[in-house]
């Protein structure tokens, strides 16, 4: 995968394997046993993306995941112990763009990391052709959003369901197939995960979230991009 990574996880054993088998995919690690570290060394080093334990000690991985999230579209994977669903989806609110949950895979890790760095475009982004819808752009290429020529920042799998939606105007997605397109592999997200990650993305780009111009429910089937978009 060739990139940089930080392991913020306070159990240095955790932690250490983590780091073997991320280097074995070919990518550069730093650990942090902390979130104050870990919130330096992302500013000292600026990672590709970040592995981030949620129950450290001082600063915990919410709260990391909160600071980042609100001045970078790094993609955050979130480690934890927790796994109720509304635990899940705090994380997520908080910004994270996924999670695996204790005990977990280490090869599960790595195929996360890998899915979340080839949304993000770090790896294989290729020359995918930017997606308009009236004054929407989605460029997979360049990872960018922009609204009426606005940036917008995304997180990854916020990016990915938007870039699923766009490829396809007009046509209905059920959550299910959202999951399958946007995520990958993770069969283990939940349907109410894809409604959090789509109620985030309409703050970001949308003027009124209770009368979406772009991302519209289809109720009793899922979502949809509109295919005409109206002036505001």
């Amino acid at each position: 995968m060739n990139a940089r990574i930080l392991i913020a996880e306070d159990d240095p054993k955790q932690a250490r394997l983590i780091q073997l088998y991320l280097e074995r995919e070919g990518n550069r690690t730093l650990v942090a046993g902390d979130g104050r570290s870990a919130l330096e060394q992302c500013q000292a080093h600026r990672p590709d993306l970040v592995v981030l334990d949620i129950m450290m000690p001082g600063t915990n991985g919410l709260d990391v995941c909160r600071t980042l999230r609100a001045g970078s579209d790094l993609p955050i994977l979130l480690l934890t112990a927790r796994t109720t669903e509304d635990d899940v989806l705090l994380g997520l609110d908080s910004g994270a763009d996924d999670y695996v949950t204790k005990p977990y895979s280490p090869r599960e890790l790595v195929a996360r990391v890998r899915a979340l760095l080839r949304r993000a475009g770090t790896v294989g982004a290729g020359d995918r052709k930017v997606l308009t819808v009236g004054d929407l752009e989605v460029d997979p290429g360049r990872f960018e959003v922009r609204v009426a020529g606005r940036p917008v920042v995304l997180t990854a799998k916020e990016f990915g369901i938007l870039e699923v939606l766009a490829a396809n105007p007009g046509r209905v997605f059920t959550r299910a197939q959202i999951i399958d397109k946007a995520f990958g592999f993770d069969h283990f997200v939940l349907e109410r995960t894809v409604d959090a990650h789509v109620m985030n993305l309409r703050r970001k780009i949308e003027a009124d979230v209770t009368r979406p111009r772009y991302v519209q429910t289809v109720y009793g089937r899922g979502y949809r991009l509109a295919e005409q978009v109206l002036s505001r």
